[in-house]
């Protein structure tokens, strides 16, 4: 009796092995990485919105750690032990923590160039102030009109003579009513 030969039907579809399953290597090497990088951006957010979110005890504690060395190499070596214990925690809720805090700079970041943009078309000319007023129906126009108006006589000012005080209170009202 022969064996017959496998058909080429076998051979195309070998049994999976659990190996097939399991990330390769390098997925493995960048997803340590990038939960490394979490551990980054958390060490970045300040002590007492770590307090407020749900992380186990041993990482907030390797934060705190990693906070007070001041060596790079002990440094290096506690953000290597911060992505091992990301690796048991659950890392949606930090990423989501460290996005919205993110998202907080920049929204505070666009707050200010909106103001200064403000600031500096009411300083250049009558018509921002005709769009400011139907844009922010609820400001002062009283105040808002004595501060373009110190600002703009600052500005005329020799630089020696400048104060700056009415261009930042200028500002400052700006930047309340946004």
């Amino acid at each position: 009796m022969r064996a017959t030969p496998p058909s080429s039907q076998d051979d195309a579809n070998p049994a999976a092995t659990p190996e097939d399953d399991r990330p390769s290597k390098t997925q493995r090497k960048k997803a340590s990485h990038d939960l490394q990088d979490l551990g980054e951006a958390l060490v970045a957010m300040p002590d007492d919105r770590l307090a407020d979110l749900a992380m186990d005890e041993t990482l907030l504690e390797a934060i705190r750690e990693y906070k007070r060395t001041r060596s790079h190499e002990g440094r290096r070596r506690q953000m290597q032990y911060i992505g091992k214990l990301m690796r048991r925690a659950d890392p949606e809720p930090l990423r989501e923590a460290v996005a919205a805090m993110q998202l907080g700079r920049a929204k505070d970041a666009l707050a200010l160039h909106e103001a200064e943009r403000w600031r500096v078309e009411l300083i250049a000319g009558d018509e921002a102030l005709t769009r400011w007023t139907a844009e922010h129906p609820q400001a002062d126009l009283q105040q808002l009109r004595s501060l373009v108006r110190a600002a703009r006589k600052d500005a005329a000012a020799a630089p020696e003579q400048r104060s700056g005080r009415a261009y930042r209170d200028l500002f400052k009202f700006i930047k309340q009513q946004l």
